[in-house]
């Protein structure tokens, strides 16, 4: 349907290229303060546009009693996260693809750092923010204010990843190795792993509320 409709990636990619676009003209920034700032810049893009998809991520299955049937359905209802993961995670990574370089190319920063490492960060980085994201968006879906409630709750969990992708990519930008950064990859990891294995454990429960 989304392949068809095109209203979760339009609404993201939209909303990152406004980001960039107001960010570019409203700061005339050196190359060293671009350097500390452009990494907060691109979290804050990716961030917030990863709401607008999670937000609407359980939104289809609301009409006609949808997720109903796909509870009735005789097979492991942590199938339903996963699938809700997956696909929330693949619009992310289209929107990284555009997002990273339209900030590079309208900033005209000449990045200096690891490539790889930079997309390694912030895949795994995404990847703890999708999980607990896709489960706390079931979660809120029942209620009326499913909108709001998503980023209330969801901001205070995902603080400590937030900070550490940010940490982690200013780092990368000013040329610092795998070593110089692992403590904050290594935070990033576990917050994967906890946050992939509970929602894994718990889903079937949230489905029940």
């Amino acid at each position: 349907m989304e392949y068809k409709t095109k209203q979760m990636t339009s609404a993201m990619l939209i909303f990152s290229g406004l980001v960039i676009v107001i960010f570019s003209f409203a700061f005339e920034l050196t190359f060293g303060v671009l350097e500390h700032v452009l990494p907060g810049m691109i979290w804050v893009a990716l961030v917030f546009s990863s709401i607008l998809g999670l937000n609407r991520s359980f939104l289809l299955e609301k009409s006609n009693d949808c997720m109903q049937g796909l509870l009735l359905l005789p097979s492991d209802r942590t199938f339903i996260f996963l699938g809700k993961f997956t696909g929330n995670f693949l619009f992310v990574l289209l929107t990284q693809m555009i997002i990273v370089p339209g900030f590079f190319i309208f900033f005209d920063y000449p990045f200096q750092g690891s490539i790889p490492l930079l997309i390694f960060v912030l895949l795994i980085g995404m990847v703890g923010f999708i999980a607990v994201g896709t489960f706390l968006a079931a979660l809120a879906s029942n209620s009326r204010m499913s909108d709001m409630l998503l980023p209330i709750i969801l901001f205070p969990i995902s603080v400590p990843l937030i900070i550490a992708g940010v940490e982690s990519t200013s780092l990368i930008f000013q040329g610092a190795s795998f070593a110089e950064i692992s403590q904050w990859v290594y935070l990033i990891l576990v917050f994967d792993i906890v946050f992939l294995v509970v929602p894994y454990m718990l889903f079937d429960y949230v489905m029940e509320v």
